[in-house]
């Protein structure tokens, strides 16, 4: 497998593997568990993806037995840790948002009132879920009990990015579905307000500190 084949998918999985070997069910736990939150992907490319890599000599698959019970084990080749390696070498892709809420925010001039807080209500929803986990995460490091130790300096840094954002989006979603309770419709622009709320965060204050 040329490393022109791998996809971000492909590095998600590889990254995985560099800790150490997992099975295939593992490695959905470990998704459902932190890459969830940064790079969400469908549990069947999870299943599908292992499978490429040792097709690609990226990873090998050993069939293990517990008792009556098999279960399949995949491990990283140099192959494969010499990938991972050229792609953390090379400059990152832009990030990239993918929300439905906001898409829904987006045209909420076509829906009513209710539709638009429900958008806002799903973006507080998911900030304070994220929250939640990654500070539970965090006090298992804190509390010397996390599964990684020897990654808990990197493991910090995603964790205290994906917190800040959530809690941005916490108090954003706070002061949108304050503001949006007080329109009388969602077909009647308010140009003013509008034009207050960009231009403060334009000048970098926070619409969330609005009086």
């Amino acid at each position: 497998m040329s490393s022109r084949s791998l996809t971000t998918n492909s590095y998600a999985i590889l990254g995985l593997l560099a800790i150490r070997p997992w099975a295939t069910y593992e490695l959905a736990q470990l998704m459902r568990r932190s890459l969830h939150f940064i790079w969400p992907r469908a549990e069947s490319n999870l299943y599908a993806e292992p499978k490429r890599l040792v097709e690609g000599g990226m990873a090998t698959a050993e069939v293990v037995w517990n008792g009556d019970r098999k279960r399949t084990v995949y491990s990283i080749t140099p192959e494969g840790t010499a990938a991972l390696r050229a792609w953390l070498g090379d400059e990152p892709a832009s990030q990239r948002v993918e929300s439905e809420p906001a898409l829904r925010i987006l045209y909420g001039n076509v829906g009513s009132k209710s539709d638009l807080l429900a958008a806002v209500a799903r973006v507080a929803a998911d900030a304070e879920e994220a929250i939640t986990h990654f500070c539970e995460l965090g006090d298992e490091y804190a509390r010397d009990e996390g599964r990684f130790p020897e990654r808990i300096h990197v493991n910090a840094l995603v964790l205290t990015l994906m917190v800040e954002q959530a809690r941005a989006a916490s108090r954003w979603a706070a002061w949108a579905s304050e503001e949006v309770e007080r329109w009388a419709d969602t077909t009647t622009p308010d140009v003013d307000w509008a034009v207050q709320a960009m231009r403060r965060v334009i000048d970098g204050e926070p619409v969330s500190d609005a009086p």
